[in-house]
């Protein structure tokens, strides 16, 4: 296996970042295998969405519809509503695993890799890219 890690500035705004470049970059000198990617942070997720055509602001609207960024979460240290960035993680996964195939995603047309980061207190995340060879 071959791993290594980057770093992405995400910002002091929730933002959905696509890492799809970043992880095509990755793999383009491999053969078939599969791709992991895993963000090792309690308060970000990986998701696979298209981006660029409103998809990204949805998700994060979505997400501030269903996990409100107030004070009803028990986990209160951060900024107000900090709790619900450590929830994020049950809803929007840590990991994601994508086939390559002769060194390309086969990730669908519109199929984008991102991070979902709606921790406005950590503008930093490090993100783990894993190459199994198959």
């Amino acid at each position: 296996m071959r791993s290594e890690t980057i770093t992405i500035r995400t910002g002091e705004d929730a933002r959905v970042h696509d890492l799809t470049d970043a992880c095509a970059g990755f793999v383009d000198r491999e053969k078939d295998g599969l791709l992991h990617v895993f963000i090792p942070h309690a308060t970000a997720g990986l998701a696979i969405l298209e981006t660029g055509a409103g998809s990204d602001d949805d998700l994060l609207t979505a997400l501030d519809e269903l996990l409100p960024r107030d004070d009803r979460w028990r986990h209160r240290h951060g900024s107000s509503g900090h709790g619900r960035d450590h929830v994020l993680p049950a809803f929007i996964a840590p990991a994601i695993s994508v086939p390559v195939l002769g060194g390309a995603l086969q990730l669908g047309t519109w199929q984008s890799i991102c991070l979902i980061d709606t921790n406005v207190d950590n503008a930093e995340r490090t993100v783990r890219l894993s190459f199994l060879t198959g």
